[in-house]
């Protein structure tokens, strides 16, 4: 069973707590944690990217100059793709990247991820965090007293507390999640998982 250290929010190492061998003892899928991240990393993109063509510039339909003799070649409009200005050939269009996946996929990438966090050691537990107005010190003292200043830490809570929000988004690679919206993608992105005692029991209870 996998196993994680136990903090106090001082930084004191109060022991080791058991991880849910629901989620974190899994076998790790490759295939299907690649499947999880590229939807992710594809649902993000906004697929806005447009150049106008021909029949979209803003130029007149009248042709640019007769037909024969002035020696150069014809032209029939300003607005062609070889001219100045003109429309662009082939250019990207709005387009929609969405790229939909099955929940009981994204439900196994889950578990693979939280079970290669707990095989690697990186998970951590915290117990104590309470911070009565937003405080950065608070947090990075806790991180440097655990050795995890400087690491992409991914704190896991139950419940959207602002002061805790407040007081890390100050720390680079520091980030804040509730339990119930963890993915593959966000897992996988960080050095270490730091579940609230009350973090971690929701997560079990919504994913196991």
């Amino acid at each position: 069973m996998a196993s994680a250290k136990l903090y106090d929010f001082s930084g004191e190492l109060k022991g080791e707590v058991d991880l849910p061998e629901s989620l974190f003892g899994a076998g790790v899928n490759r295939a299907v944690l690649y499947q999880a991240v590229k939807q992710y990393l594809a649902n993000r993109r906004v697929g806005s990217a447009k150049t106008k063509q021909r029949g979209e510039v803003n130029f007149s339909t009248k042709k640019p100059y007769r037909q024969k003799g002035t020696g150069r070649a014809r032209a029939g409009r300003r607005s062609s793709p070889i001219w100045r200005k003109g429309g662009v050939v082939f250019g990207p269009q709005p387009r929609d990247f969405h790229a939909p996946i099955p929940k009981k996929v994204k439900r196994i990438a889950l578990k693979s991820a939280l079970s290669d966090k707990g095989q690697s050691e990186g998970v951590v537990v915290v117990e104590g965090v309470s911070i009565e107005e937003p405080k950065t010190k608070r947090f990075y003292d806790f991180l440097r007293a655990t050795g995890l200043n400087g690491k992409k830490v991914l704190f896991v809570t139950n419940a959207f507390d602002e002061n805790v929000l407040k007081s890390l988004r100050n720390i680079p690679r520091a980030n804040f999640i509730l339990s119930r919206n963890m993915n593959a993608y966000d897992i996988m992105n960080a050095d270490v998982l730091m579940f609230t005692r009350e973090g971690l029991s929701a997560l079990e209870e919504v994913f196991s």
